[in-house]
């Protein structure tokens, strides 16, 4: 599950997520693109949680669904 706080006139911003059955907060967004694959319109959010982990969080417009990818940080 990825909570979402969406407001009139601003981005979406991504809250909190799930993952292994543990919630992980998000300190900060670092980064926001769209881009498209075929016909479905994705939405990416680079995340800090706030134990410093870097996640990539993408939306799917056309699914409706999320993607979650955990990347490394040296």
């Amino acid at each position: 599950r990825i909570a979402v706080v969406y407001q009139p006139g601003a981005k979406a911003k991504p809250i909190w997520f799930e993952l292994n059955r543990k919630q992980h907060k998000i300190a900060r967004t670092t980064y926001y693109w769209k881009d498209r694959v075929g016909d479905a319109p994705l939405i990416h959010f680079s995340v800090v949680t706030e134990d410093d982990a870097l996640y990539e969080l993408v939306f799917n417009s056309l699914e409706q669904t999320w993607m979650l990818y955990p990347h490394k940080t040296e």
